[in-house]
């Protein structure tokens, strides 16, 4: 396996829902369970699945991307041979939200021919599961198809194709005579002269594509039966290492079904909430529903229901922010919330 399938990462995609948090990151460096950043969980797939190539395709805002993955080094991808690779895109006006965009591979194209595995496994960078590709793979050769398009239980295609890598390049060589812009265009294209065949995936995946989406989908995390479907002992989602102390709980402090990364303060309430690495949480800090990212520091007498702030937010002493489960309050990325601008 490990010399059969190259990954392939589009990190292109923005979501306008998600504005409010892609301000300064791209979507596949979205932090997400406090620890980790969504692109994770689809290179973890691909590393339990013996993947040994993977090449990532940003397009804006990616340092932070290229901050977190870096050599790729927890991800025992920091090979003499294969590893990990960054095209970023050329073209700043290309439809970010086709996967697979032909037009960035193109201009990628060497990489593919120096490619020695004979599949490639195609994804986007937003898809919170936990599969290996082995049995996709497998099925995708018993049956003869040239190109494989992986869906979801509930019939949603989740835009990850497996595709031999020689077809692979002879599409990017003749998308100018095809028309074919990307992955999506060709398994659409009703008259297309290959067998295109579709895999159900019946395990648990959302795809992250609005505030509304991301908040639930988070939340879910704090459900035990949810958290056991996405971190498999024997699949681990694979994340950046950080030393960092373990969190001090202040006497006085409570925490009710939370999940609460390293580095932390807290001495107030935190409850059905997930706190990232770093954060501080005030005396009387009352801390409900909420995603607090990284390095957050929230005084005391605080009261947040139903929020997400971004990293490096201050909010100041006897602050009271509200939202709701359908929409969640969003302070951005190191910004100060104080108690003069409620409203």
């Amino acid at each position: 396996m490990k010399r059969k399938l190259l990954g392939v990462i589009d990190a292109t995609t923005y979501h306008e829902n998600l504005e409010d948090l892609l301000t300064h990151r791209s979507l596949a460096a979205l932090p997400f369970a406090g620890r980790y950043r969504i692109i994770d969980f689809v290179l973890s797939n691909m590393v339990n699945s013996g993947i040994r190539s993977v090449a990532i395709f940003p397009k804006m805002q990616y340092r932070s991307l290229m901050d977190h993955l870096g050599s790729g080094k927890n991800w025992d991808l920091n090979r003499k041979r294969d590893g990990l690779f960054f095209f970023p895109s050329p073209i700043v006006d290309n439809d970010g939200n086709k996967i697979g965009s032909f037009e960035h591979f193109a201009a990628n194209l060497d990489f593919f021919y120096r490619s020695t595995q004979e599949y490639a496994i195609i994804t986007n960078c937003y898809t919170v599961f936990n599969m290996t590709f082995n049995s996709v793979l497998n099925w995708h050769s018993e049956n003869g198809c040239d190109i494989t398009e992986i869906h979801h239980k509930d019939g949603r295609p989740m835009e990850m194709y497996l595709i031999k890598t020689s077809l692979l390049i002879k599409l990017i060589e003749t998308r100018n005579e095809t028309g074919y812009t990307c992955m999506k265009d060709v398994v659409n294209d009703l008259h297309n002269d290959f067998t295109i065949c579709r895999y159900n995936y019946e395990g648990h995946a959302v795809m992250i594509d609005s505030i509304e989406n991301f908040f639930s989908t988070s939340m879910n995390l704090l459900q035990p039966d949810v958290w056991k479907k996405l971190f498999i002992k024997e699949q681990p989602i694979i994340t950046k290492v950080k030393d960092e102390p373990p969190t001090k709980y202040v006497k006085g402090s409570e925490v009710k079904n939370a999940m609460i990364a390293n580095g932390c303060l807290i001495n107030g309430h935190v409850e059905n909430s997930i706190v990232s690495r770093g954060v501080k949480i005030g005396k009387g800090a009352v801390i409900k529903n909420c995603i607090i990212m990284q390095k957050c520091h929230i005084e005391d007498n605080c009261y947040l229901d139903s929020v997400i702030l971004d990293k490096d937010v201050r909010v100041e002493a006897g602050t009271h922010l509200v939202g709701t489960a359908r929409s969640p309050y969003v302070i951005r990325k190191g910004t100060k919330q104080g108690a003069l601008m409620n409203s």
